[in-house]
């Protein structure tokens, strides 16, 4: 699961710095209504709503946001139109950025981010700039303690599912799937009793840059600001997030 190292610290922290609530509770808004939109309104039939609405209910969302997420996807109520759009950049000593968007004004987006890679000294490229160096997958991460299965039993569920790894980490077991089957290995470890601590779709770098911490700690800042943008949802890098890397995470 090379690319992964450290994904709960890492994790951890940026729960830790992003305090804002309301940003938090907005972008889930965001993906409760494009998934209700693309696939129906119904989290039993619809597996990216089902993420999202689980990702709702672990940031303590209510229960009204949800639902109204919901008829804003499905027609019920008017809302914006929103949709995914991905952009492509560079950061600092060529480090490749991947950023996720869900956006009302693509010209707004496009221009915020250009000025944001810019002043961060990067630059933004081209559509498959750097996609290739990213490959699709599934995370789900649960708690090593407290859970109804020891560690074997726990990898012949998932295995059995169709996940293709699980690793622990610290406190966590980190479990990989393709983006496919990722709904169908959180749904056997939830027949099985096992307490879910999240469950996300992420784009794993298939090649990773070193730096020293210096200049992580210029990466990081740039990823940050992207990261503080409305309409980003997420942002994968080819950062290598080794123990110097991680030092950097305090900037």
């Amino acid at each position: 699961m090379a690319g992964h190292n450290k994904w709960s610290k890492i994790k951890r922290h940026k729960a830790k710095t992003d305090k804002r609530k309301s940003k938090v509770w907005a972008r889930i808004s965001r993906d409760i209504t494009v998934a209700a939109r693309e696939g129906g309104g119904d989290p039993g039939m619809n597996a990216s709503l089902a993420l999202a609405v689980d990702k709702a209910k672990a940031e303590n969302m209510p229960k009204d946001n949800i639902e109204r997420a919901i008829k804003r996807g499905t027609g019920e109520i008017q809302g914006e139109d929103y949709e995914e759009v991905t952009y492509e950049g560079y950061g600092p000593h060529g480090v490749a950025v991947f950023v996720e968007t869900l956006t009302d004004n693509r010209n707004r987006t496009v221009a915020d981010l250009r000025h944001l890679f810019s002043k961060g000294g990067g630059s933004l490229g081209k559509s498959g700039s750097v996609g290739y160096l990213f490959e699709r997958k599934g995370i789900i991460e649960i708690l090593s303690s407290g859970q109804p299965h020891d560690e074997l039993a726990l990898f012949e569920i998932v295995a059995e599912a169709g996940a293709e790894d699980m690793q622990q980490e610290d406190d966590t077991y980190l479990i990989v799937t393709s983006p496919d089957l990722l709904e169908d290995v959180r749904a056997a470890l939830e027949r099985a009793g096992v307490e879910i601590g999240d469950a996300q779709l992420v784009r794993e770098a298939a090649t990773t840059v070193t730096l020293s911490e210096e200049d992580a700690r210029k990466v990081l800042r740039l990823i940050g600001h992207i990261d503080d943008h409305q309409d980003v949802q997420a942002v994968f890098t080819t950062l290598d997030m080794n123990e110097e890397t991680l030092a950097a995470l305090s900037f």
